[in-house]
């Protein structure tokens, strides 16, 4: 089964700031851990379930080589990353996060 997925804008904004202060630490490890993120990504699409369920229905995967951890939910054909956490920061970041967007009328 094929599945489609979606990075929340404030995910995307924690990978890219990620990316960056990597790349002001060395030259290139920034891209380093898009690829290693990428590739976490492949394989979540691929297996989800096999990633430890943290609360409620949203999931963690550790990222290799890097201190972080990859927040999302799965449903049957779409993965949702939802947040990429330094794996020191505040669980309550994570927990505003996890809560539902409210829908615009």
């Amino acid at each position: 089964m094929s599945r489609r997925l979606i990075v929340r804008p404030l995910a995307e904004q924690d990978l890219l700031e990620a990316q960056e202060w990597y790349d002001e630490q060395r030259p290139g490890l920034g891209g380093d851990f898009r690829s290693t993120i990428d590739g976490l990504l492949r394989r979540i699409l691929e297996r989800p379930l096999l990633y430890p369920a943290v609360y409620r229905n949203v999931r963690r995967a550790v990222v290799r080589r890097f201190p972080y951890l990859l927040y999302f939910s799965v449903s049957d054909d779409t993965v949702v990353v939802l947040a990429c956490l330094h794996s020191k920061r505040d669980s309550v970041l994570l927990r505003s996060r996890i809560a539902k967007p409210r829908r615009s009328s």
